[in-house]
């Protein structure tokens, strides 16, 4: 068995379109509905520009195969964050200051990283790494 890479995340909101929207404008992003007929107003998938869903968005009381109460609120449980690879550090820095999205900064220079933690509408903590040639 082997771990290839982090598939998706799932994010449960009670504005699954405004959700679905702070993803696809802050991170250039592209919105689509969930496949095989899922309700567009329960359910919307966000692709990267590889054509893969990382993110997915469902509304509370959308259906879940496994069964569990997640809602936003303060926190997110023993969930502290999702890192996603990115590119265009400067580029990002510019679109947080034009939506007026706290933000906080981290570099680890060992290993070539600059970081950029910013906050989603559920209060999910979102990690944004960029790693220098």
């Amino acid at each position: 068995m082997l771990v290839n890479a982090l598939d998706h995340v799932n994010i449960v909101t009670p504005d699954v379109a405004g959700t679905a929207r702070f993803y696809a404008d802050l991170l250039d992003l592209d919105v689509r509905d969930g496949p095989g007929g899922m309700r567009p107003d329960l359910v919307q998938w966000v692709y990267d520009r590889e054509n893969r869903a990382i993110i997915h968005v469902n509304a509370i009381g959308a259906f879940q195969p496994f069964p569990r109460d997640a809602r936003p609120g303060p926190t997110t449980g023993a969930l502290h964050h999702v890192a996603l690879n990115c590119s265009g550090h400067g580029e990002m820095i510019e679109r947080l200051q034009a939506r007026k999205l706290e933000y906080a900064e981290n570099a680890v220079p060992a290993i070539g990283l600059k970081q950029i933690f910013v906050i989603d509408p559920n209060n999910v903590l979102i990690e944004l790494n960029f790693y220098e040639a």
